[in-house]
C-alpha cells in the first residue's frame, strides 16, 4: 500500500511536523531494510514505515530494526508505539504479533485507497 503513495503523502510523512526518523539495515555493504518512526499529531510514537528486501525476509532484520524503534521510543519516554496494518495483510499482522503487538479497535481508510482501511495495533512496553 505504502508502495501507492503519491508524492505529497511521502512529503506529509517527512516533514517537520512529524519529526521522523528513519533506520537503514545493511548486510555486506548494501540496504536490506528500513524502519521509519515519527511522533504523530496526538502525540503517539507510530512505526511509520517498514521495509525488508525479499530475500532477506525472515532472516531477523526486521525484528531487530522493531526492536530498535521500541528502544528510540522508550529513550524519547514514550511506553507505546502504534502502528496501521491492513489487516489482510496476513504476513505483516503475524510478524507485528510476534513483535508484541495487538490490534486496536481503531480504523482508517487510506486516503490513496479508499476501498483499503488499516486498522491500529500497539506495542506497550513492560506487556
Amino acid at each position: 500500500m505504502a508502495a501507492a503513495y503519491g508524492e505529497q503523502q511521502w512529503r506529509d510523512r517527512a516533514s517537520d511536523k512529524t519529526q521522523p526518523g528513519f533506520l537503514l539495515a545493511f548486510e555486506r555493504g548494501r540496504a536490506v531494510g528500513l524502519i521509519g518512526d515519527a511522533i504523530c499529531p496526538t502525540h503517539e510514537y507510530t512505526l511509520i514505515a517498514m521495509w525488508t528486501r525479499p530475500e532477506c525476509r525472515g532472516s531477523g532484520i526486521a525484528g531487530r530494526l522493531v526492536d530498535a524503534v521500541k528502544a528510540r521510543a522508550i529513550a524519547n519516554r514514550h511506553r507505546r508505539v502504534v502502528l496501521n496494518v491492513s489487516p489482510d495483510n496476513a504476513r505483516a499482522v503475524s510478524f507485528y504479533r510476534r513483535q508484541g503487538f495487538i490490534f486496536l479497535p481503531e480504523w482508517e481508510t487510506l486516503t490513496s485507497h479508499p476501498d483499503i482501511k488499516v486498522q491500529k495495533m500497539e506495542w506497550q512496553a513492560g506487556v
